[in-house]
């Protein structure tokens, strides 16, 4: 009976080892494939492939250099995440068979993207920079209370200011299924920076509303936010200093970027979320926020309404803690 057992578990140690080869292989032929179509517009080389019993699958060491740009982007691995090791099997049958039912679905389906290292002084960068100031048509742009609080963003010069040298980002979105409904997970973060946690909930049965194309409305039914700061409130402190503004005048920048972001986006803030937002800013670590309309709200038809009512139609309220 012993032996019996040590030659099922050397069999099943064999299928597993066989398998993740093949699968890796069959990745890795798709990845070079690619890589050949992108090669173009970008240049892309990795160190390899890898998978794990929980389910995700990962291209490794990845170095791109877009066409144009001399700097690199570094990215210590991109892939999926599933629920097991037979998911991920399942899913890169999927990636041959244009037909997909629910059921070839796994419970959640991600994608990932852990360390992406990208130098504050790196010309895509500056680029991205200058092309959203553009795209805005601002002009106080190098004004100190506009520029050390990142009003439109972080320039490179504040955030060497702010003491970084690289911005590291990572990032996860999972999809998974809720009986007559889908949830969103992102997941971000940015080290020695922040971490937000968002959940977005949405009407429909995943397959169902995404077989729809560009005809999909997405209709939101809740929502929840939570942003917690890792250290750049502070180094936004002292570098408003060092530019010359009094700790109220930096709070009060700060509280001007957070308006401009919500009319950015169709919103204008009611005290639900001055208020908090303001408490945050005097010494709280993380904000939460959450939006639970009475009734789901189609996303793209938010615009249609005035900025001002937005907040009462999502139930738009925060919470510092």
């Amino acid at each position: 009976m012993k032996n019996i057992i040590i030659f099922v578990i050397l069999l099943a140690g064999a299928a597993y080892g066989a398998t993740k080869w093949h699968m890796h292989n069959k990745v890795s032929d798709s990845v070079d494939i690619a890589v050949l179509m992108m090669a173009p517009f970008v240049e892309i080389t990795y160190e390899g492939v890898s998978s794990t019993l929980t389910g995700e699958l990962t291209i490794d060491g990845v170095r791109a250099r877009v066409t144009g740009f001399s700097d690199e982007i570094l990215i210590d691995r991109i892939g999926i995440d599933t629920p097991n090791f037979l998911s991920l099997l399942s899913l890169t049958d999927l990636a041959s068979n244009s037909q997909v039912s629910g059921d070839d679905i796994p419970d959640y389906f991600g994608v990932i993207a852990e360390g992406v290292h990208m130098p504050v002084n790196a010309d895509y960068v500056h680029e991205v920079y200058d092309l959203k100031l553009a795209a805005l048509g601002v002009e106080d742009s190098s004004e100190a209370a506009v520029e050390c609080v990142g009003k439109y963003g972080f320039s490179p010069t504040a955030l060497t200011g702010l003491g970084y040298s690289e911005q590291v980002v990572s990032m996860s979105v999972i999809v998974r299924q809720e009986d007559s409904r889908f949830v969103l997970d992102i997941d971000s973060s940015a080290d020695q920076m922040w971490d937000i946690d968002m959940e977005m909930t949405l009407v429909g049965d995943l397959v169902t509303e995404l077989s729809k194309g560009a005809a999909y409305r997405p209709r939101m039914s809740d929502l929840r936010i939570e942003y917690a700061d890792r250290s750049l409130k502070e180094r936004v402190r002292r570098y408003c200093a060092a530019r010359g503004l009094t700790d109220e005048e930096t709070i009060a920048a700060q509280m001007d970027a957070f308006n401009f972001m919500g009319e950015a986006n169709g919103i204008v803030f009611d005290e639900y979320m001055i208020g908090p937002y303001r408490e945050f800013l005097g010494g709280k670590t993380s904000l939460v926020i959450t939006a639970k309309p009475s009734d789901a709200v189609t996303l793209s038809q938010i615009k249609l309404y005035k900025p001002s009512d937005v907040p009462a139609l999502l139930d738009l309220t925060a919470t510092a803690m």
